[in-house]
């Protein structure tokens, strides 16, 4: 069935709030709770108890996703089907245009012993500011290897984008970032015959950088991951017939929804700016796409009191988006990241949708992993979302007579 023939546009307003990684996992050192449930988040509790609650699975279960698949599978869109490497979304992300001749990879500094041993895959999540001082200097440095022209951008903190525009050029590469501390910086391996050419520019381009950052207190190594190649997407405005508004400050978040033809003005630099965003726009749009970034940096970290102190702050936000009255408010995350583990996990995301229409609700559920487990809405893929939140919103007709 084709969505498209049942939609039917009024005036209805959708606002998905995406916590990034706010799922955790029993943590044996505090008393087996995750941070959901030794969170202090008054607000969300007295709105879960007013809403159905449930589980997401982002791709398939087992299957621990990137950012970019979760999402993906959140705006109703199959990410395996749909594939779409990270240097994409960050690119996108940064306002950089892709062209059909270019390759471009998420990249992070890293601080790395002489042997090439990674300290640190974050270089110490060094200022945007500093960070953007390097990037200019490789620029100077590295403009052309073997006929491909090097472009670098700066992004957050101790990301950047590397893009290699030119003809010939194959996104089928293995990443050179291993993922974890401890372990060297890998080549990047072509993954087809197509590809060869491309690992070869990328591998020059790693000596030559990693000579000019030598000297570099910590961000003397880099890590490229994500080979990407722009892919063709029906736009979600198409696909679902709404004017959708994405509200963002990472640069990979907007890069995916500007991708999907969201409107993706500047957000600021955290989430109160995108707040005052969202307030400004609120009556130009019907769905509202806002992220809240803070859960899966801590998660990461494996911060366990972190991660439960940004949730608490999150809370805090609750009564002010009540205020403007969204006839379908979902929060709910693209993917769980348990400190307990440190990184993304496979375990499905909490899930709330408060509507009139939303169904059943327990007056005593609170938003935790184990009252969502026990919800209304049961356990479902993320990308069976979207039809739901349509119908809450009384944007989908009858199907059939």
């Amino acid at each position: 069935m084709d969505l498209k023939e049942i939609i039917e546009k009024n005036d209805s307003k959708i606002l998905l709030l995406v916590a990034d990684g706010l799922g955790g996992i029993p943590h044996p050192e505090h008393g087996y709770r995750t941070e959901l449930e030794v969170a202090e988040i008054p607000h969300l509790y007295e709105l879960a108890s007013k809403s159905a609650l449930g589980l997401t699975i982002p791709v398939e279960p087992g299957i621990t996703p990137g950012s970019g698949p979760a999402h993906l599978s959140l705006f109703g869109y199959d990410p395996v089907k749909h594939e779409i490497g990270r240097g994409v979304l960050e690119a996108l992300g940064i306002g950089f245009h892709m062209t059909k001749r270019d390759v471009a990879a998420r990249g992070n500094f890293a601080t790395i012993k002489p042997d090439g041993t990674i300290i640190d895959r974050r270089a110490g999540r060094i200022p945007t500011e500093q960070s953007r001082k390097i990037v200019e200097k490789l620029q100077e440095h590295i403009k052309e290897i073997d006929g491909v022209e090097i472009i670098l951008k700066p992004g957050k903190e101790h990301r950047f984008v590397l893009v290699l525009r030119g003809d010939g050029l194959s996104d089928k590469l293995t990443d050179t970032d291993p993922q974890h501390e401890g372990l060297k910086m890998l080549d990047p391996e072509p993954l087809s015959d197509e590809a060869k050419f491309t690992a070869e520019v990328i591998k020059k381009f790693v000596k030559k950088a990693l000579e000019i950052l030598k000297d570099e207190p910590k961000a003397n190594g880099i890590l490229l991951r994500g080979f990407a190649k722009v892919p063709d997407l029906e736009p979600f405005p198409e696909k679902y017939q709404l004017r959708a508004l994405s509200i963002a400050a990472y640069p990979m978040y907007k890069g995916l929804t500007r991708l999907l033809g969201f409107d993706t003005p500047d957000a600021g630099d955290n989430f109160e700016t995108e707040v005052k965003k969202l307030k400004e726009l609120w009556n130009e749009y019907d769905f509202f796409y806002l992220h809240y970034k803070d859960t899966d940096k801590a998660g990461e970290d494996g911060d366990f009191e972190k991660k439960v102190k940004v949730i608490e702050a999150l809370d805090k936000f609750i009564p002010e988006l009540l205020e403007l009255k969204p006839d379908v408010f979902v929060i709910t995350g693209d993917h769980s990241t348990p400190s307990f583990i440190g990184g993304h996990s496979w375990h499905p995301n909490p899930l709330l949708i408060y509507s009139k229409y939303a169904g059943i609700f327990n007056r005593e559920a609170r938003f935790t992993e184990r009252d969502c487990s026990k919800g209304y809405l049961g356990t479902i893929r993320a990308m069976d979302l979207m039809p739901i939140l349509l119908a809450n919103a009384g944007k989908l007709k009858k199907f059939g007579a």
